[in-house]
């Protein structure tokens, strides 16, 4: 937990290299109340709007903190994109100025932080109170893991490295805290992390070599084709595909691996003549029961986000031929099935492993 908890404050402190990309530097965000709104020029077409919405604001925080201006909500007929502020409404706005000077207010977006913050509270007490100490551990894991993709993870992609290799190195460190947050760097911490981390391994071969056959475009990521015209050109967003593919799937394939492990470690507990091949077998088993659900998880996790597209298929009455051969269908069939296939291939790693580790620790007492 110590080790854990040093590498979070650094990567707190940690600079990402691009604190400084600002695109507008005139200009300032900041949060403000909406105190009046007129709705004049705004022109309702059914399901949608469109024109412009006028916002008195009064800034809450920056430079022009007390002051009140007006705001121009742009709205472009979309229901995606599009927000219609309401009187007492707090949003985040952008400030142009030239000094102390507003030239324009532009509103962004309502303020969701606090609630954002609240349900994030309610999640680590609900954590704690039924997990004691587990759900600490678990608490910090989770904090580990963003602040290694934000503040490690996106900056090296960013900056051109490989991100198969950078994904693998910064998975492996992560599994191997994560898991190491529940057992202590010990025999079962080495034996789910190999199981867990060969279980990647596969996914990550077959998520380069099926991205290949398929042909699939790193592009088909979301907001992915906007960074090359941003100036990141020189980016590989098929191999960030790839990469995404293992990652997507690590958590699943951890949380195989530390029940396996545990399994394993309770029946060598309670027979510590058992013989390492028989260790194996009752991971075995306790693999074969659990792979079925974990595969449908993930076959719900990925579709989840995908329910609306799936509605405009059938509505459209699109043959189902035609659907499986559009590439971003044939990209979460990627993500999906790969990531089975490192559920299905932890379990006899993670087996193996616990068999073979763990009863040898036993035997040397």
């Amino acid at each position: 937990m110590a080790v854990c908890l040093l590498l979070i404050v650094i990567l707190i402190c940690l600079p990402t290299g691009y604190e400084g990309a600002v695109q507008y530097k005139e200009a300032e965000r900041c949060i403000a109340k909406v105190v009046a709104v007129d709705n004049s020029t705004v022109v309702d077409s059914g399901l949608v709007r469109s024109g412009e919405q006028f916002c008195t604001v009064t800034f809450l925080n920056g430079m022009f903190k007390g002051k009140t201006a007006t705001a121009i909500n742009l709205l472009q007929g979309s229901l995606e994109q599009d927000k219609l502020f309401s009187n007492g409404d707090t949003a985040l706005v952008v400030i142009s100025h030239d000094g102390e000077t507003i030239r324009r207010v532009t509103m962004i977006d309502y303020f969701r932080v606090p609630i954002e913050l609240l349900l994030a509270g309610i999640f680590i007490l609900f954590l704690i109170i039924f997990a004691g100490r587990t759900g600490v551990r678990a608490i910090l894991s989770f904090t580990l893991t963003i602040l290694a993709i934000w503040k490690l993870l996106v900056p090296l992609f960013l900056n051109g490295y490989n991100p198969i290799w950078v994904g693998l190195l910064i998975n492996l460190m992560l599994t191997t805290l994560s898991i190491a947050l529940v057992y202590g760097f010990d025999s079962r911490c080495a034996a789910a992390v190999s199981g867990s981390f060969l279980g990647i391994l596969v996914a990550c071969v077959l998520g380069v070599l099926f991205t290949n056959l398929l042909r699939i475009h790193g592009a088909v990521m979301a907001y992915s084709e906007s960074l090359l015209y941003a100036g990141f050109q020189h980016l590989n967003l098929t191999q960030i595909f790839m990469a995404s593919v293992f990652l997507g799937s690590s958590g699943a394939v951890m949380d195989l691996s530390v029940d396996i492990t545990s399994a394993v470690h309770e029946v060598v507990e309670k027979k510590p003549d058992i013989r390492n091949w028989e260790a194996v077998k009752s991971g075995m088993n306790v693999g074969r029961a659990a792979m079925g659900t974990m595969t449908t998880t993930l076959l719900l996790a990925y579709s989840g986000g995908y329910i609306a597209l799936l509605m405009v298929f059938m509505a459209q009455g699109t043959p189902t031929q035609h659907i499986f051969n559009y590439k971003y269908v044939a990209a979460e069939i990627i993500h999906t099935v790969i990531g089975s296939f490192g559920l299905v291939s932890v379990a006899p790693f993670t087996a193996l492993c616990a068999g073979l580790l763990l009863t040898r620790k036993v035997k040397g007492k």
